[in-house]
């Protein structure tokens, strides 16, 4: 009975290993053929044998598929062709067809595009970087310049900053750059935007623009001190800059203009719209007009606008008779903002005292390092990370705190071995019940937000 038994095991252990070759047998050979099947349709699509086969679809068109080398080097010469996912498509089955069998098909077809779609994201890091950079500048309306580097303690562009950790697009720092009538936008670190009206000098490799855009997956926004450089579509700004152009007043003109502003324009036929876009150009907030003399600047002691003029003084600018006075002027703000106090920079040189902004949590930390770096023109450093902080314009968050690029560095820490670390420190101290209130609502609603009731009455 015994032997009996252990015959019967051993034929059941011969029998599970035969079926299990023959199965996975069975699931290589489907495999293989799938696979030989999608690649004979692949190349069939290419050669361009049937019209069927090789759909043209617009420029504007989204969808998966394979590009024509020779479209990649101008994407803006005509429509690309592409194998899409319809000429994978067996024939459509007659209507008569078995349940069965265009249930089959189905599914053949799905494996086919899974596999087709694993197949493209392959290939993709490997053979389409440059397409994708190619594909990014067609996609949107300014004209793409390429590559630049920027020099993070002298920037390139100088004109307005912008920072969007979670939605920074290309479209949307080309709109904002178009809005101040700026000429170029440049995106950097997949997160911060520049404007700016000349082109910068030193280009760099297209590959290392190589950092995508945190608000658009397959864009590309610059790299680690790399700009990406777009020229802002010309109609948008043109057409936006009379309309932000804010009209400031009628002033009484100082002695020497030319000694108070630094660029100057003597057209005949002079207009609001000339002067603004010159001194937008020039990258000036202030458009000054004088009868047939524009000048561009800055507000100064010399020129503070402070005491304004009576209009009607104004009225007659254009006339010979006063613009022969020169006694006032007509002052513009243009869409260009004044940077000289909120651009900041990194030291040049590393500083030789390592200083802490130390403070209790709620204390007021960040609005002392608001005012210091307004004041100073400099960054603050953060023995923290705060993505939110830097979201802000705190650019000094992402720097590795002991840099000593930064003018201080915050820290809330009160060790003996973290005290040590600093040669000397800023003190902030404040009523402890209000620093204590300003840590919870900061806790539970952001550095400008305040908690719930349902948090204060929470354990």
């Amino acid at each position: 009975m015994a032997k009996a038994f252990f015959r019967l095991q051993k034929f059941l252990r011969r029998t599970q290993f035969l079926l299990f070759f023959l199965t996975a047998a069975y699931l290589m050979a489907g495999s293989l053929l799938l696979l030989q099947r999608t690649r004979l349709v692949i190349q069939q699509g290419s050669r361009g044998t049937s019209t069927n086969q090789a759909l043209q679809a617009p420029d504007g068109m989204a969808g998966v598929g394979i590009a024509d080398p020779r479209m990649l080097q101008n994407p803006r010469s005509g429509p690309r062709l592409l194998v899409g996912m319809d000429a994978l498509q067996e024939p459509a089955l007659d209507q008569h067809s078995p349940q069965w069998l265009v249930s089959r098909n189905l599914e053949l077809r799905q494996l086919r595009r899974r596999w087709f779609h694993r197949f493209i994201s392959d290939q993709e890091p490997m053979q389409t970087v440059g397409f994708k950079a190619m594909k990014h500048t067609a996609e949107h309306k300014g004209t793409y310049m390429g590559c630049f580097s920027d020099d993070p303690r002298e920037r390139t562009l100088k004109g307005a900053v912008f920072y969007d950790l979670r939605k920074m697009t290309v479209s949307h720092c080309q709109e904002a750059c178009a809005e101040r009538a700026y000429t170029y936008a440049g995106l950097a670190y997949g997160a911060e935007c520049y404007c700016g009206n000349k082109l910068p000098a030193t280009t760099s490799k297209p590959e290392e623009c190589n950092s995508e855009c945190k608000g658009e997956k397959g864009s590309v926004c610059g790299g680690v001190n790399r700009l990406s450089v777009y020229m802002v579509e010309e109609l948008q700004a043109g057409a936006r800059r009379r309309r932000n152009v804010i009209y400031r007043g009628c002033f009484r003109a100082p002695e020497n203009l030319t000694d108070t502003f630094p660029a100057s324009l003597i057209q005949p036929n002079l207009t609001v719209e000339m002067c603004s876009e010159f001194c937008s150009k020039k990258e000036f907030p202030l458009a000054v007009i004088r009868g047939r003399e524009c000048y561009c600047g800055y507000p100064t002691g010399r020129f503070s606008l402070h005491d304004g003029a009576d209009g009607l003084l104004c009225s007659g600018m254009h006339n010979a008779s006063s613009a022969a006075e020169g006694k006032y002027c007509l002052v513009y703000q243009t869409p260009v903002q004044d940077t000289r106090c909120t651009d900041r920079k990194f030291l040049t040189t590393k500083s030789k005292v390592f200083v802490a902004l130390s403070s209790f949590p709620g204390a007021g930390n960040t609005w002392a390092r608001h005012l210091i770096e307004h004041a100073t023109g400099y960054y603050t450093g953060s023995y923290y990370f705060d993505g939110t902080l830097y979201n802000k314009g705190f650019k000094g968050e992402k720097d590795h705190w002991r840099s000593r690029r930064t003018i201080c560095v915050k820290t809330h820490e009160s060790g003996k071995t973290e005290i040590e670390m600093f040669d000397s420190a800023i003190l902030l101290i404040r009523n402890p019940y209000k620093s204590l209130m300003a840590e919870f609502n900061r806790k539970y609603a952001g550095h400008l937000g305040y908690a719930t009731d349902r948090n204060w009455k929470s354990k």
